[in-house]
C-alpha cells in the first residue's frame, strides 16, 4: 500500500443523505393503520411485476427491492402491496430538497430520496457537519410529517456514502477525519461496499479468502492489478484508503431518456403493444421538452416470453423531440421485426442527447429521412407543447392517443 499519508486530499465536509424506506414510509405517513406493518411497494404479488421498495417491516422476512412480487408474497402473506405513486414521492421528494438548499447550495441528487451535500462553506452558525446533520435530520421530520433520513458525514462523497448506509434507519454516521481513522474505519467492512467491486470480483476475492476491505487494504499492488487490471487497481486501492476526490456536482445532465413497461401477462395482441409503445414515446417526448433537450437516436426494447430480449435503434436528423418523429422512428423498428409470438416487456428510449433552445424546437425536423414542411412542424410542436400542458394540468389520463399507424400503414 502506498504512502497515503501523503496523498493531497482536498479538504471538505460532505454529507450523504438517504431517506429510509422511502416510498413504503411515504405511504405509511399517508396511511397511518399501515405503520409498523409490512408495506411493500411495486406490483401484486398474483401479477408478473417487481418490488420497487418495502417498509423495515417487510424486510424482516426477506423482501428486497427488485425482488419479483409473486415471490415477496411468498415470503411476507401479510404484507401490504401498493402501487407506486410517483407523483406523490416526487412532491415529498421536493420538500427533502428545498430543506437541503437551506444549508447549502452545493447538492447534488441522485435520486429523490438521496443526494450528496457538500456543507464545506456553511456559514458558521450551523457549527460543522455533524451540527448540519442532526438539524437536516429534524427539519426532515418536523416537515414531512414523521419521515426519517440516514446520514453519512465524512471529507468526501464515497465515505459518506459508505457511512449513511450502516446505521439504517434514521441513523448518523460520522467517519473519522485523519487518515488512519478512515483505515480503521473501512477495515471491517465487506468488499462489497467498494465502488467497483460487484457481485464477480467479490466472488473471485471470496475464493481467495478476501473478504474485508482490510485485507484489500494490504495487498500489494500488482496482487490487485491481477483482480482488477491496471486502472482498476488504482481505483480499488484509493477507496481502501478512503481517496475520493470527485466533487459535488450541481448540475448532472442525463444522458438519456427511457422507459419501459411490463405486462401483467404475455401480451400477443400487437395492437395493445403497439399502444403502450406509444405511450411510452410521449412520455419520453414529455421528458424530453421539460428538459430542454433533443435526441438523435431512438431505440426500441422487446422482450419475449421467453425472455430473449431484442433492442433495435436508429438514428434521427436533426435531434427532435417531436412526438410524431418519435413515434414513426419507434413504430418503423418494431414493424421491421415481424414479430409473431407474446411479448413480455416493451421499451422505448432516446440518446444522443442535444440542448434544443429555451424549449423551442430547432430546425426543422426529418420525418424519417423526409424534411417535413416548416409549417406542419411548428403546429406538431406546438400541439405537442399543449398536450403536455393539459397533462400536467388534469393528469397524464386526461388525453390518450390512440390508433397511430405507422408511416408505411
Amino acid at each position: 500500500m502506498r504512502d497515503v499519508a501523503a496523498m493531497k486530499v482536498p479538504v471538505r465536509t460532505i454529507l450523504h443523505v438517504d431517506m429510509d424506506a422511502f416510498y413504503a414510509a411515504v405511504e405509511q405517513l399517508d396511511n397511518p393503520v399501515w405503520r409498523g406493518k409490512p408495506v411493500i411497494v411495486g406490483a401484486p404479488p398474483d401479477r408478473r411485476g417487481v418490488v420497487a421498495t418495502c417498509s423495515y417491516e417487510a424486510r424482516r422476512y426477506g423482501v428486497h427491492s427488485a425482488m419479483p412480487s409473486r415471490a415477496a408474497g411468498k415470503l411476507c402473506p401479510s404484507g401490504i402491496f401498493v402501487p407506486p405513486r410517483m407523483e406523490r414521492y416526487e412532491e415529498v421528494s421536493a420538500i427533502i430538497m428545498g430543506i437541503f438548499l437551506e444549508f447549502t447550495p452545493l447538492v447534488e441528487p441522485l435520486s429523490l430520496d438521496e443526494a450528496f451535500l457538500d456543507v464545506s462553506g456553511a456559514p458558521a452558525q450551523w457549527g460543522g457537519g455533524i451540527s448540519i446533520a442532526k438539524e437536516l435530520k429534524r427539519r426532515i421530520c418536523e416537515r414531512t410529517g414523521g419521515l426519517t433520513a440516514s446520514v453519512g458525514v465524512a471529507r468526501n462523497k464515497f465515505l459518506a456514502k459508505v457511512a449513511s448506509d450502516l446505521n439504517k434507519p434514521d441513523g448518523l454516521t460520522v467517519v473519522p477525519d485523519d487518515v488512519n481513522g478512515v483505515i480503521a474505519f473501512l477495515a471491517p467492512l465487506p468488499v462489497k461496499r467498494l465502488w467497483g467491486v460487484g457481485k464477480v470480483s467479490e466472488e473471485r476475492l471470496s475464493q481467495a479468502g478476501i473478504r474485508t476491505i482490510g485485507q484489500l487494504q494490504v495487498l500489494p499492488h500488482a496482487v490487485l492489478e491481477e483482480y482488477f487490471g491496471v486502472a482498476g487497481a488504482k481505483h480499488i486501492q484509493e477507496l481502501c484508503s478512503g481517496v475520493d476526490d470527485r466533487p459535488v456536482e450541481t448540475a448532472i445532465e442525463e444522458k438519456s431518456f427511457s422507459g419501459e413497461h411490463t405486462f401483467d401477462q404475455d401480451c400477443a395482441d400487437m395492437e395493445k403493444v403497439r399502444q403502450v409503445l406509444l405511450e411510452q414515446v410521449e412520455r419520453v417526448g414529455e421528458r424530453l421538452r421539460a428538459a430542454g433537450r433533443t435526441g438523435s437516436t431512438v431505440h426500441i426494447k422487446v422482450r419475449f416470453g421467453d425472455f430473449r430480449t431484442i433492442t433495435r435503434q436508429t438514428a434521427i436528423k436533426p435531434p427532435t423531440d417531436s412526438d410524431k418523429t418519435l413515434r414513426d422512428a419507434a413504430f418503423t423498428l418494431l414493424s421491421r421485426e415481424n414479430i409473431c409470438q407474446p411479448v413480455r416487456l416493451i421499451g422505448f428510449g432516446v440518446s444522443g442527447l442535444a440542448h434544443s433552445g429555451n424549449g423551442e424546437p430547432v430546425g426543422e425536423q426529418l420525418l424519417l429521412g423526409d424534411l417535413l414542411p416548416s409549417g406542419l412542424d411548428m403546429r406538431q410542436a406546438a400541439l405537442d407543447r399543449a398536450v403536455d400542458r393539459l397533462r400536467q394540468t388534469f393528469g397524464r389520463h386526461a388525453l390518450k392517443r390512440g390508433q397511430w399507424r405507422s408511416p408505411s400503414e
